[in-house]
């Protein structure tokens, strides 16, 4: 079983930045693709970016192209995602996920989650 570790969500106001990792201590090589996801209040969980663990492949939502970067570290088993020029409308709880396979923007495509970290953009 994978576990996936969520850190550096917290309360920022708008226009700020929080960079959020992801950690899998158990590093597996058969893991081929990270994302973050976010769900926020009352609403579906979304895709946010993702990143192939071995090449330069990235994917970014529309409504975070531009103001957020996801990057990986596969020495320290870790993914970021680092969020410039908040907004309120970014609160959620943002999760990270691992797959096996290639790009996908469905969280139901994720078998390993992390339990979440909460990201609040006061206004």
């Amino acid at each position: 079983q994978v576990q996936l570790v969520e850190s550096g969500g917290g309360l920022v106001q708008a226009g700020g930045s929080l960079r959020l990792t992801c950690t899998a201590p158990q590093g597996p090589s058969s893991i081929y693709r990270l994302g973050w996801f976010r769900q926020a209040p009352r609403k579906d969980r979304e895709f946010v970016a993702s990143i192939s663990r071995y090449t330069d492949d990235i994917y970014y939502a529309d409504s975070v192209k531009g103001r957020f970067t996801i990057s990986r570290d596969n020495a320290r088993n870790a993914v970021y995602l680092q969020m410039n020029s908040l907004k309120a409308e970014d609160t959620a709880d943002y999760y990270c996920a691992a797959r096996i396979g290639s790009n996908s923007m469905n969280w139901g495509d994720y078998r390993y989650w992390g339990q979440g970290t909460q990201v609040t953009v006061s206004s």
